[in-house]
């Protein structure tokens, strides 16, 4: 083969890989895949308020199910019925019209659903205060889960991927992290300001809460409306996905075949019920445990979410220096030994085992998140739906703990979220054994930061060179 034979190959090489690449563009690609850290400051930051939102809804609901117990006169496992409610919503919306909506209309549109979802929801309950109707405030609270599912359906992708992907569990852990400053506010408001000075059957302060909650929710739609995200897209997610397969070993797979992606949801499916029973029953605990008051029951509780608040920070820290898998598999060992010693220690003892447990649960559901989406590619949005979904779990373990809790009381009663941590402790070992090479090839990758020798980021589908990229991708285009 002479000279010109072989520059009429190349040139024919360039020009396909050239309109393959504008092929892939216009089925989506934005750039998004290779944001710098830099860039994704500001949406990561605006993101991160929505998740103080939630976790102030969640503080709040753990304060209302012992609120409810004593002033509408009803059983732990029909309060229980509140969770339900709540988490049942998580279990329809990420599979139906929240899951359809962000893979539609993208993220930043599914942002100002979920907003407007929940201010509804808090709106509703006025009249289910005014009534003092628990069916009323249960469907007040599945119209709140509703928006918070929508929410959670692009906001934990979004922070996963709005960056360098070696960051990832960083970024959700961070942001997680201010959930649990929202969740440590809430109860301490609930106690202090809220229902101060309240008779025990008094729910007025209930609906003027949840007004003022609505009020600021509307107004957050209105800032991202206004407020320009940049839009990771599946195609992104591909590409990023492939240019990682020499790190990570990659091969473009059917979503049937995403076997990591299922165990995380059965594994956060697991963790997120018990979870909640742990929370939803923490407060009757205590009074059991140490014979404490209502109100002294709920500052303790606020001081274990402070500690769940401390844990996600402190992981997110240990994040930068140590593998997320390991991060992982640590914190739901210490979880699973100071559940099972809290069903036996009682008085401070109880307490403090309990509290330990929550300041381990602090890093379970985003790393699990993060882990599980890992090399999904065009796959992302639809997979983080499904464990978003996951979250349903919550709705299950509550009310099954407070029937066990009415009948062999709460100590007793830990030992179904026991069963549900058990379940989702599987996970972090399945993880350190089976998708070791793939979670580390993520986690080395420089996607997204910048090459010092060209001067260029690196992953840039503005750069010449990211050609080579696409060159070897193994993805089918046309299915992105």
């Amino acid at each position: 083969m002479d000279r010109d034979d072989i520059h009429t190959q190349q040139t024919d090489v360039e020009a396909s890989t050239n309109e393959r690449r504008r092929s892939i563009a216009n089925k989506g690609l934005t750039g998004a895949s290779a944001l710098t850290v830099r860039q994704s400051i500001w949406p990561v930051s605006l993101v991160t308020l929505l998740f103080f939102l939630w976790g102030f809804a969640y503080g709040l609901l753990d304060v209302l199910n012992a609120k409810f117990q004593t002033s509408l006169n009803i059983t732990a496992a029909k309060a229980g019925g509140l969770q339900g409610a709540y988490f049942g919503a998580y279990f329809i919306g990420p599979l139906t019209y929240s899951g359809w909506f962000v893979r539609r209309f993208g993220y930043r549109w599914t942002f100002i659903l979920g907003l407007l979802i929940y201010a509804v929801g808090a709106l509703m309950f006025w009249p289910s205060a005014v009534y003092k109707s628990f069916g009323g405030f249960c469907g007040s609270l599945f119209i709140v889960g509703s928006g918070l599912s929508t929410l959670e359906t692009s906001a934990n992708p979004f922070i996963a991927t709005c960056g360098p992907p070696r960051l990832s569990e960083f970024r959700l852990e961070l942001s997680q992290s201010f959930q649990a400053v929202g969740s440590v506010i809430a109860p301490l408001l609930a106690a202090r300001v809220f229902f101060k000075e309240t008779h025990s059957t008094d729910l007025s302060h209930v609906q003027w809460t949840y007004v003022g909650i609505a009020a600021f929710v509307i107004l957050l739609a209105v800032v991202f409306f206004f407020s320009p995200l940049p839009e990771v897209t599946d195609a992104d997610m591909a590409l990023q996905a492939e240019q990682c397969s020499d790190l990570t070993g990659y091969q473009e797979k059917p979503l049937s075949k995403q076997y990591k992606l299922f165990f995380g949801v059965a594994a956060q499916f697991t963790y997120v019920g018990a979870q909640v029973a742990v929370a939803s029953q923490f407060i009757r605990y205590c009074e059991e445990s140490t014979g404490m008051s209502p109100a002294t029951a709920s500052d303790r509780f606020a001081l274990a979410q402070a500690l769940f608040a401390i844990g996600r920070f402190a992981a997110a820290g240990l994040f930068m220096f140590v593998k997320p898998r390991y991060v992982l598999m640590l914190f739901m060992t210490m979880i699973m030994v100071f559940i099972g010693a809290a069903m036996g220690a009682k008085g401070e003892a109880g307490f403090a085992c309990l509290a330990l447990v929550l300041f381990f649960e602090s890093c379970i559901f985003p790393t699990i998140f993060t882990l599980s989406i890992r090399g999904l590619g065009r796959h992302t949005k639809r997979g983080s739906s499904w464990i978003v979904a996951a979250v349903s779990g919550g709705a299950l373990f509550p009310a099954l703990t407070g029937l066990l809790a009415d009948k062999k009381g709460y100590h007793l009663a830990m030992g179904v979220p026991l069963a549900g941590f058990f379940v989702s402790f599987c996970y972090p070992i399945y993880l350190n054994t089976v998708c070791a090479k793939e979670l580390d090839g993520f986690r080395a990758t420089q996607i997204g930061y910048k090459d010092e020798r060209r001067g260029t980021i690196i992953g840039d589908i503005n750069d010449p060179e990211a050609v080579e990229y696409v060159k070897r991708a193994s993805i089918n285009v046309e299915k992105v």
